[in-house]
């Protein structure tokens, strides 16, 4: 059977994920110095500490990174002096203005254009482990769906997130396709649920985990043309 679905990782597979996060960083730092003076510039590193024990305590927190952040900056505001109510009030103001920093994406140029192309043969998702919301980026519309870990509690290479889209886009998994950039996430994760998996991989690295991806495109452009070999 042809492929009917298609399903998208997000972060670094439509666009850099690396410079926007930092810049994010950056935005929800000044912040804090500006509306949580006790806390001020705190340091990248206690931040990390409060993380890594939230996650050893709780480690489903680690699909639901959304909440993480939250529960991250209200511990740090609480432990210097802020009240419950405060701190939870500033930790949720803080983390909208880290999301919204965070979606100042650039988009790579042939995503859209490749979008267009693809959602008149195929049905398109979504699965990721970030927090990226396509309805805030202008892509909603290409996206019969858009599954996240933080929703599903469970994110890639879990096979669940895989199995899920299959039943969203209501196909099997020999009609569907994940294409991702991550060679475990992406590649792994789909495999073992039974899709197909190709490899965005745009820097031309060698592959080295031991199941090969079923296909490689180094620009997303190329994306339909593996397609209509396989059909």
């Amino acid at each position: 059977m042809s492929i009917q679905l298609i399903t998208f990782d997000l972060d670094d597979t439509l666009w850099h994920t690396a410079p926007v996060i930092a810049s994010a960083e950056v935005v929800l730092r000044d912040w804090l110095e500006a509306n949580a003076p006790k806390l001020g510039g705190v340091p990248v590193e206690h931040l990390f500490a409060i993380r890594e024990r939230l996650v050893q305590a709780e480690p489903a927190l680690k699909h639901r990174i959304s909440a993480l952040r939250r529960r991250v900056l209200f511990h740090a505001l609480e432990a210097v002096g802020y009240s419950d109510q405060h701190a939870r009030e500033l930790a949720n103001e803080g983390f909208e203005v880290f999301l919204h920093a965070r979606h100042q994406v650039e988009i790579f140029p042939e995503v859209q254009p490749m979008l267009e192309v693809l959602r008149q043969r195929y049905t398109l998702g979504v699965v990721t482990n970030g927090n990226a919301d396509v309805s805030r980026l202008g892509l909603a519309d290409y996206f019969a769906f858009a599954l996240c870990a933080e929703d599903l509690g469970i994110g890639k290479p879990d096979p669940a997130p895989f199995l899920e889209a299959l039943k969203r886009g209501n196909v099997e998994a020999h009609a569907a396709v994940h294409v991702g950039d991550h060679p475990g996430d992406d590649i792994a994760g789909a495999q073992r649920a039974g899709l197909r998996a190709v490899w965005f991989n745009p820097q031309g690295k060698a592959w080295s985990a031991e199941q090969a991806p079923d296909a490689e495109i180094q620009r997303l452009s190329q994306l339909p043309d593996v397609l209509t070999r396989w059909a």
